[in-house]
Parts: C-alpha cells; sequence; structure tokens
C-alpha cells in the first residue's frame, strides 16, 4: 500500500516559526516532525510516499531525498498554486493504483495503521473512504461526523458553528482511499476533502465510513503554537518509546 502527506500549507499558524523553516522541518524530539510521520508509515509496511509541497519545498526535498536513506521511496509534488486537500491528491492521480493512506501533514501519531486498514477492507466492497476518528473536546474546530450502526457516515459538516454540533466525533486526520473515489474530483482547480469531496459523496450514495481510535492512542495536530508547545513536552509517550528507538536506530542506520 502506497502513502500520500499532505503538506504544501504554509503554517501560518505557527509564524514566526515558519517565516524561515518550511513547517514539515519544524523540530520534534530531535527530529522534524515530518519525518517521525515517514517513519510510523514505514513502521506500517508502507515504502512508496507521496509528498505534496509548496511553500518552501527545496529544503524538505533535501532533507528526505528520494526516500532511500529511510528504506523507502519518496516521491514529491510541488504545486505553484495550492490545489487544496483533494485537488492536490487528484494532481498526483496515477501514483495511486490501489487502495492507499492519506496522512495530513500536521499530525502526530502512534496508533494501530493496519487496524485502520484491515476496518477499510472489510467495511465495504463497493469503492470508499474510510475516516479515522477521535472524540473532540470542542467539535467546533474539526470536522465533525455522525456514523450509523454500521460504522457509515451519514453526516459530515466542516467546524460546525456551536449551535450546529450534533457529535464530538471528529476526523482524525488519517484516512483510507480507494483510488476510483478520485474520478470524483474535478481536475485542475482547488478542491478540498471536507467542504467539496465529502458533502459530495454523501449526496450521491458513495460509501465513507469512521473508524474511533481507541482512546489510548496518541494523536495531536501540531500546527498551532499550543499544540506545538504541548508534543514538545509529552512526545515521545510511554506507550510508543519502544518503537521510537527503534525508529532512531534504523535513521542512524539508514544514515
Amino acid at each position: 500500500m502506497k502513502a500520500m502527506i499532505l503538506a504544501a500549507g504554509a503554517g501560518t499558524r505557527l509564524r514566526p516559526l515558519t517565516d524561515t523553516i518550511p513547517k514539515p522541518l519544524l523540530p520534534v524530539s530531535g527530529k522534524p516532525a515530518l519525518e517521525w510521520t515517514v517513519l510510523w508509515l514505514k513502521r506500517h509496511g508502507i515504502s512508496r510516499i507521496a509528498i505534496n509541497l509548496s511553500y518552501r519545498p527545496i529544503p524538505v526535498i533535501a532533507h528526505f531525498e528520494d526516500g532511500s536513506k529511510f528504506g523507502l521511496k519518496i516521491a514529491y509534488s510541488v504545486e505553484e498554486d495550492l490545489l487544496g486537500t483533494a485537488g492536490g491528491v487528484k494532481r498526483i492521480q496515477p501514483f495511486f493504483d490501489s487502495s492507499f493512506v492519506l496522512v495530513y501533514g500536521d499530525i502526530l501519531t502512534d496508533f494501530d495503521l493496519q487496524a485502520l486498514i484491515q476496518f477499510h477492507k472489510d467495511a465495504s466492497r463497493e469503492p470508499h473512504v474510510t475516516l479515522s476518528l477521535i472524540r473532540a473536546p470542542n467539535p467546533t474546530e474539526c470536522g465533525v461526523v455522525e456514523l450509523d450502526q454500521a460504522g457509515r457516515v451519514v453526516k459530515f459538516v466542516e467546524k460546525p458553528k456551536e449551535e450546529e454540533v450534533f457529535s464530538d466525533l471528529a476526523n482524525a486526520g488519517v484516512l483510507i482511499f480507494d483510488p476510483e473515489i478520485l474520478n470524483q474530483i474535478p481536475a485542475n482547480q482547488f478542491y478540498d476533502f471536507s467542504n467539496d469531496l465529502f458533502p459530495k459523496m454523501l449526496s450521491n450514495g458513495t460509501p465513507i465510513f469512521g473508524m474511533l481510535l481507541p482512546e489510548t492512542d496518541y494523536l495531536i495536530d501540531i500546527g498551532s503554537h499550543p499544540k506545538y508547545a504541548q508534543v514538545q513536552n509529552d512526545w515521545p509517550t510511554e506507550r510508543c518509546k519502544t518503537w521510537l528507538k527503534a525508529a532512531n536506530r534504523e535513521g542512524e542506520t539508514d544514515s
């Protein structure tokens, strides 16, 4: 299975840190934040990764190169004009020849990706999308979903107003896509998953499923100053120190 990491944003919420350093290279526990995501994907059997970039792409490409020093193959899609979350994936549609993992670049996590992949395989034989879900303390900051008893999404609203909140289940930022879904995304234009594609899928009956992650799993969006400060204190967690130590050893060996 392949993966794509969405990392084209300019990191405006993290200024002035990102005035000189691209957000993917901001350090977390001795490594660039994006490197932890790359190593997490590798740990779960992903060997080919695409990364979309736009703001200061050259330092990111210089750090990761072709991925061989991490035991992976990494390809890049550099967007001169931002295409949105869905538009960025559509731009490299030929890269995806089977179901693939999509990770928002702000996410840092250690959850069991194989469990999400298996849930996706079991959910439906129809082409579909599977969202990882968390319980959000403030649903107005998230893409909020409602599930039926089979785990199928019946409602999705991006950042609802306080009076419109109907659930605390929120898109966690790691998804599994079947490649056929990309045919619903128009080419060469800005297009967003939460505001454009998911409402379209719900309206035309294309399945979206959601799997709630265990509360013991670690997942954080480090795209703001408070969360970036928090992750410096609690990453690595006690539970994931073993694989992080292994990742450090692999990185030292590979480089």
